[in-house]
C-alpha cells in the first residue's frame, strides 16, 4: 500500500471522527433545552438534587421519558370524575379541623386516582412519580409536598405547611380529573370547583386566595 493511500485512509478517517463528535455534540445542545422545555421546574428541582450537575439530571430525566414516555393515560369517565371531585372537596373541609388527616387523606387519593389513569400503582410511589413527572411535570412536586407531609412525624409539620401541601396538590388533581388532558401544560377546573372554592379559596395553578386553615365550623346551638 503506498504513502499516498494510506494518508489518504488517515485523513478521511479522521473526518469521519470529527463529523460524529460534531453530530453527538450538536445533540447534547439540543437535548438540554428540549428536555428543559419539556420538564420545567422539574428540570431545575432534578438539577438542584444533583448538586448542580446538569449532565447527571438530564440522564435522570431521559431515562423517565424512556420508561415513561409513551405512557397512555386511561380515560376518567364524567361519573368517576364526579366522585373524586367530591372526595377532594371533602378533604378540603376536612382540613379546617383536621388538617394533619386531611392532607393524609389528600395523598392517598392521587396516589388512587394516578393509579385509575394508568400510572404506577401497588405501593410504587417513587416510579408513580416518576411517570406523572413526564405528563405532569409541572405540578408533580405537589404531590411530593403532600406526600411528604403525610409521612412526616407526629407534628413534625405546621398548620401553614400542610395547607401549602394541600394546595399544591390540587393542581395535580385537577389536571388527572380534567376531561380529555394529557399533559397539555394547562388545567382546567374539575366539576363542582365553585363548591371547592367557597370552601378552600385555592385557585388554579396552586395559588391560595382566602382558605383560612384557621377557621373552624360554627357550633350548633
Amino acid at each position: 500500500m503506498s504513502t499516498g493511500l494510506i494518508i489518504l485512509l488517515i485523513v478521511i478517517a479522521a473526518v469521519v471522527v470529527l463529523g460524529a463528535a460534531a453530530l453527538a455534540l450538536g445533540r447534547a445542545r439540543r437535548g438540554g433545552p428540549s428536555l428543559e422545555r419539556r420538564f420545567g421546574p422539574e428540570y431545575e428541582r432534578t438539577v438542584a438534587r444533583h448538586g448542580g450537575d446538569t449532565k447527571a439530571a438530564e440522564r435522570e430525566l431521559t431515562e423517565r421519558v424512556e420508561r415513561h414516555g409513551d405512557l397512555r393515560e386511561r380515560p376518567l369517565d364524567q361519573d368517576g370524575r364526579d366522585q373524586y371531585t367530591a372526595r377532594w372537596t371533602a378533604v378540603q373541609e376536612r382540613f379546617v379541623d383536621s388538617p394533619r388527616e386531611a392532607v393524609a387523606e389528600a395523598d392517598r387519593l392521587l396516589g388512587e386516582l394516578a393509579a385509575v389513569r394508568g400510572y404506577p400503582a401497588d405501593g410504587r410511589y417513587d416510579e408513580q412519580v416518576a411517570a406523572l413527572s413526564v405528563h405532569h411535570a409541572h405540578h408533580v412536586d405537589g404531590y411530593r409536598q403532600v406526600h411528604r407531609a403525610a409521612h412526616a412525624e407526629t407534628d413534625g409539620a405546621g398548620t401553614e405547611e400542610l395547607r401549602t401541601a394541600l394546595v399544591h396538590a390540587r393542581a395535580l388533581f385537577e389536571e388527572l380529573t380534567a376531561p380529555g388532558t394529557n399533559d397539555t401544560g394547562r388545567h382546567r377546573a374539575p366539576a363542582g370547583t365553585d363548591k371547592a372554592e367557597a370552601t378552600a379559596g385555592a385557585g388554579s395553578h396552586g395559588r391560595s386566595h382566602a382558605w383560612s386553615p384557621h377557621r373552624s365550623h360554627p357550633k350548633e346551638s
